[in-house]
C-alpha cells in the first residue's frame, strides 16, 4: 500500500491568487523610496486623486510603497512587523543602485589602482 498520490504535482503548479494579488500594483524599488524619503517635505507632492488604487489613492505609506483603502487599514499597517522593519531598513545606510550593480558586475570603468609609474 502506501506511496504518493498520483494527484499531488497537480496542486503544486496551481496558480497563487495570493501572488498575483501583489504584482497588481507596481512596487518602486528601495533606492526610488530611498530618495523619497529624503526630499524635503516642500518638495513631497500631495496625493492625487486615481480611482483605479485602492482608497482613491489617498491612504498611502511611502516607506512600504502601498496603498490602503481607508485609514484604519493604514494605521493597523504602521503596527506591523513588515513596516517596522523598513522604516528601520530606510533609516539605515543607502540602498544599492543600479550603479552599484552595473560596477559590482564589471561593467562600469575598470579601477585599475593607482599608477606606479608614468611614461
Amino acid at each position: 500500500m502506501g506511496g504518493k498520490c498520483p494527484h499531488r504535482k497537480v496542486k503544486k503548479r496551481r496558480l497563487s491568487h495570493k501572488t498575483a494579488r501583489r504584482t497588481k500594483f507596481l512596487l518602486k524599488g528601495d533606492d526610488a523610496v530611498y530618495e523619497e524619503l529624503k526630499k524635503p517635505d516642500e518638495q513631497r507632492q500631495p496625493l492625487p486623486v486615481d480611482e483605479d488604487l485602492p482608497g482613491m489613492g489617498q491612504y498611502y505609506c511611502v516607506h512600504c510603497d502601498r496603498y490602503f483603502p481607508n485609514v484604519a487599514t493604514r494605521d493597523e499597517h504602521f503596527k506591523t512587523k513588515r513596516h517596522k522593519k523598513r522604516v528601520k531598513q530606510m533609516m539605515g545606510p543607502a540602498p544599492h543602485t543600479q550603479l552599484d550593480a552595473e560596477l559590482a558586475a564589471g561593467m562600469g570603468m575598470p579601477d585599475n589602482g593607482p599608477k606606479l609609474m608614468s611614461m
